[in-house]
């Protein structure tokens, strides 16, 4: 088997019959086989609040984007992919061309690499440069509320305040911290149907206390996820029992909680959303031709501003960025440890994490786990802190000692050049080799491409790195595919913002 276009294996998805309620949203998936039978599951998000006005077009616009997200990650496998709602242009043009995108990103890192989860001959795919990837007819219809239009009306927000897209992780506590300082916080927690809201139970206990501003809307993606791959005949049957770091097929995933963020931020006037990335999200690779995001297009620079946009041209005033693209992994940690220490408590950073006594704990065995281990003892602070018992963190630097970890190799390499010299590890073949010192891990770095001024909006750039600055080695910047040290504090920090850029090729 060799031709892309086998993957093709199943007639139409519709997403169809949406329900717009002042509390919920909810609309139908339904997958037409070519044999004529069809299945159906129900997609829903619901929130605490009254966020929709059913008779309202925009609400209904907005709530016809929320349930459509999901389907972008199906475009290799459908003749047709229908979406009933109310779209305008700018709409269909942002669903098409994220499709497309998406499409590409699972053919090169689902297909075309090591995916454990698929059946042969599925597994032997050829890659194929081709001019378009998604195989599906897309078709945008509305049945259900023909007497509405989308009318395009300017608004301002309130630039102070700060919609964060939440969990128990460390990068959107560190956001949080940060924000506080800032302006407004609006921390959103989106409480998955799954297994992956154990991760944010702890901090969300904790935000319920300390920031009126939480939000938790509930969504039910993870079934619908789970749901979509058994419909899919080239993936394992017993998918669910493999462990494996990746997800069997989809890529597509930060836009369907972003798009459960938006009723909030347009209901309470937020200017900015944040979300949590740090340096090594923003990544370019070529697979035999073929260009992709290494499968993290939704957590890079290049997804924040394709939202900014697609928010300019909806007329909604809306910044979306990260206030970590500068900051490395370790830097992230250790910045969070150190000023916010209250915050970092709450911090679960494993998808294996279980309940005991109310409250989540990381399961000790993960290689994210031992990741967060190493680094907190290289920073000299205790993992004990977020959960960790004394066997934990010492079984977490005994695999240190023998396994790598996932992260780009300068990072890695710099963390167990720490691990050694404080003497955390063994010394042997393995350490050895993995551990290099190299100081732009613990300063603040900048580039043309995945760290750079114009990515933020201009209001945030002086007191964000007037706190960043406090905790790092320095800054340096790349060029000629070398760091220099440079003087962050004598930079034009007037530059203008990447919407005022003339040519904006990404």
């Amino acid at each position: 088997m060799s031709n892309i276009r086998s993957l093709v294996v199943l007639d139409t998805l519709k997403v169809h019959q949406l329900q717009v309620e002042p509390k919920r949203v909810k609309a139908t998936y339904t997958v037409l086989r070519k044999d004529g039978t069809s299945q159906s599951s129900e997609l829903i998000y619901s929130y605490d609040n009254r966020y929709f006005d059913p008779k309202a077009p925009e609400d209904v616009n907005l709530a016809s984007m929320m349930v459509a997200q999901v389907a972008l990650n199906y475009g290799l496998f459908f003749e047709k992919i229908e979406f009933d709602g109310l779209f305008d242009d700018t709409d269909q043009r942002f669903l098409r061309d994220m499709m497309e995108n998406t499409s590409r990103e699972i053919l090169v890192n689902k297909f075309f690499s090591k995916n454990e989860f698929l059946k042969p001959p599925f597994d032997q795919l050829r890659p194929e440069k081709m001019e378009h990837y998604t195989a599906s007819e897309i078709r945008f219809v509305n049945t259900g509320h023909r007497g509405m239009k989308v009318e395009k009306k300017e608004y301002s927000t309130d630039k102070d305040q700060y919609a964060i897209l939440s969990s128990g992780g460390k990068d959107s506590l560190l956001t949080y911290g940060i924000v506080k300082e800032l302006g407004e916080a609006h921390p959103v927690y989106i409480n998955e149907s799954g297994r992956h809201w154990y991760t944010a139970v702890n901090a969300h206990k904790y935000f319920k206390e300390i920031e009126p501003n939480t939000v938790k809307p509930w969504c039910n993606s993870d079934r619908i996820f789970n749901w979509m791959v058994r419909q899919m005949p080239f993936i394992k049957e017993n998918f669910q029992n493999i462990r494996a770091d990746i997800y069997p097929i989809r890529l597509w995933t930060v836009a369907v909680f972003l798009f459960g963020v938006l009723p909030v931020v347009r209901k309470r006037n937020i200017g900015n959303i944040l979300i949590g990335n740090e340096y090594d999200t923003t990544v370019k690779g070529n697979h035999e031709g073929i260009t992709h995001y290494h499968g993290l297009y939704d957590q890079s620079k290049y997804f924040d501003n394709a939202l900014t946009r697609y928010y300019r041209k909806k007329q909604w005033d809306i910044h979306q960025f990260s206030i970590l693209r500068s900051l490395s992994e370790l830097l992230i940690l250790k910045i969070l440890v150190k000023r916010y220490p209250e915050l970092q408590r709450r911090q679960v950073s494993c998808h294996a994490a279980h309940e005991h006594l109310g409250v989540m704990l990381p399961c000790g065995n993960c290689e994210k786990c031992r990741r967060i281990v190493g680094m907190l003892k290289a920073l000299d602070e205790d993992p004990g802190r977020c959960g960790y018992t004394e066997e934990q963190i010492e079984r977490g630097l005994q695999a240190l000692a023998s396994r790598s970890v996932k992260q780009i190799g300068s990072d890695a390499a710099h963390l167990y050049h720490l691990l050694l010299e404080k003497e955390l590890i063994p010394k042997n073949e393995h350490t050895s080799k993995l551990a290099k010192e190299h100081q732009e891990i613990v300063k603040l770095r900048f580039d043309n491409e995945r760290s750079n001024l114009r990515d933020l909006p201009k209001y945030v750039r002086r007191p964000l790195f007037d706190i960043l600055g406090k905790y790092s080695g320095g800054s340096v910047q790349l060029r000629e595919r070398k760091w220099h040290t440079f003087a962050l504090e004598n930079e034009p920090f007037e530059v203008p913002y990447f919407l005022n850029k003339e040519h904006d090729t990404h």
